[in-house]
């Protein structure tokens, strides 16, 4: 085991990453931007978890800055930076299929910085493990595509779906993917400088989602498109719904990603059931947990140290 420190560790990655290294008994340390100096900070660690995730609005901004930063305290510290890759960088043009291989052609905003920030990872020396996914799925309702725009209908018995029912859609459940970071964190050493696995996740058209919704729930569900009407009306005044349009080809475009890669590092990994990913997805956002609620005796441990 070793010693990581964590970027964005209340974050959807983040908080996740953190609780999968605390539990696979790494010595775990979640940075403070309020208080803590990176490279002092980086001092020490084998691994960096960078979890840091600005609004859409603020990545052109603050990504290339960010990612500068973390570069600097890799290369003072002699740590291994892992961070969650997304599928932004192949663009709207992309095959099907994605891999490593699979350029990073992408022509919108986003995506482009995204493009930028794996390059500056990939040219600084500093060895960088992207371990790329699809949608999140939480054990919270941390705002991501499923529990903000899909599942809060569910209590209508309907499923809000942003694209086509029929088209294949990548998924990732969270807690799947914190534990294949600390693996891949495990095995650093026998990985190339810059390791871009794609996590293969649960590969899932509309209806599929929606079937297993109603699996999980013991009642009928049925689908409804979304509209992104509000979205285009707001868009000229309201610069989030202007990024969420942008990336609409993801839900309209087929794409899987491809797990030889993954497979070949991973071999023994076994992924949650996706049904068993959805029911636990599911239940903060039909049942949100009290705030004052106490905490489960039995309840995974969380990382004890703030800095």
């Amino acid at each position: 085991m070793g010693r990581v420190l964590v970027l964005g560790g209340t974050g959807r990655f983040g908080r996740n990453a953190a609780e999968a290294f605390w539990n696979a008994g790494w010595r775990v340390t979640l940075f403070d931007r309020r208080t803590d100096d990176l490279k002092a900070a980086a001092q020490g660690m084998d691994v960096i978890v960078n979890g840091w995730n600005p609004l859409y609005t603020d990545w052109a901004a603050q990504v290339p800055s960010l990612t500068a930063r973390v570069i600097a305290a890799a290369q003072a510290s002699g740590a291994t930076v892992l961070i969650p890759g997304n599928v932004y960088v192949y663009g709207e043009d992309a095959p099907e299929v994605w891999d490593a291989q699979t350029p990073h052609a992408a022509q919108n905003r986003l995506g482009r910085v995204r493009c930028e920030m794996e390059a500056s990872y990939r040219e600084s020396g500093v060895q960088t493990i992207v371990l790329r996914a699809g949608d999140f799925l939480d054990t919270e309702a941390s705002g991501n595509w499923f529990d903000r725009m899909m599942a809060p209908s569910l209590k209508r018995g309907v499923l809000t779906y942003p694209g086509p029912l029929d088209a294949p859609h990548a998924w990732a459940w969270l807690p799947d993917v914190a534990r294949a970071a600390v693996a891949l964190a495990d095995r650093r050493a026998d990985l190339p400088r810059f390791a871009d696995i794609p996590f293969p996740g649960y590969t899932l058209t509309g209806q599929q989602v929606t079937n297993l919704c109603s699996a999980v729930l013991t009642r009928p569900v049925r689908a409804k498109s979304m509209s992104w009407l509000p979205l285009h009306l707001a868009a000229p005044v309201w610069p989030m719904a202007r990024h969420l349009l942008e990336m609409r080809y993801l839900w309209r475009n087929p794409h899987r990603l491809d797990g030889a890669a993954f497979a070949t590092w991973l071999p023994e990994f076994v992924h949650t059931p996706p049904e068993e990913a959805l029911a636990r997805a599911i239940a903060p956002v039909l049942n949100p947990p009290r705030p004052d609620r106490p905490k489960r005796a039995d309840a995974a441990p969380r990382p004890a140290q703030a800095g």
